[in-house]
Formats: C-alpha cells, structure tokens, sequence
C-alpha cells in the first residue's frame, strides 16, 4: 500500500540536482573541472543541474566527488531498516506521530 506525499519524484530529482550544484559551486568547481573529478560527461552535469535527470550511476559518482558516500550510505541504512519506521495501524497511531 502506498503512503500519499506532496513531495514528488521530479521534485526530489531537482533537490539533488539544486544540492550537487551548489555543492560544487561552495568547493569552486566548474563543471568542466567536476567532470574531470568524477568522470561523468561535462554536458550530462549541465543536464542533470538543469532537468534534474541523470543515471543513478553518475549520480552517485557526482555526489562521491561533491560530498563522499558515506553519509548517504548512512542514510540508506537508516531508512533501510523497517523495524526504525513502521506504518501506521490505528487513527492512534497517527496521532502519536
């Protein structure tokens, strides 16, 4: 069963996307230098600041070169885990969350 969000999936795309450039705006990269860095294309990070699309793959060798791994390994971890977050059952539930 699936949870109703207001947040959709372009909208996240763009959020990552809005993070990587000011990621490498804040460590003074160009985007010809980030390419260089993390080997994906110099026009596929254009696309990807401006759309928001990009292969998961360079995604994550851009977010290796602007902020490391780690913390997003860690994020998956936490939100891996399904005894941390469980649905609700009852109207009570919902109440206490």
């Amino acid at each position: 069963m699936a949870l109703f969000s207001l947040v959709t999936a372009p909208d996240v795309q763009q959020q990552l996307a809005d993070t990587v450039r000011a990621q490498r705006k804040a460590k003074k990269l160009s985007r010809k230098a980030l390419a260089g860095l993390s080997t994906v294309p110099e026009a596929t990070i254009k696309k990807f600041e401006t759309t928001g699309q990009i292969s998961l793959r360079q995604f994550l060798l851009l977010w290796q070169s602007v902020a490391g791994l780690t913390a997003l390994s860690e994020l998956i971890k936490e939100t891996g885990n399904p005894s941390k977050h469980t649905r609700p059952r009852t109207i009570d539930d919902v109440l206490r969350s």
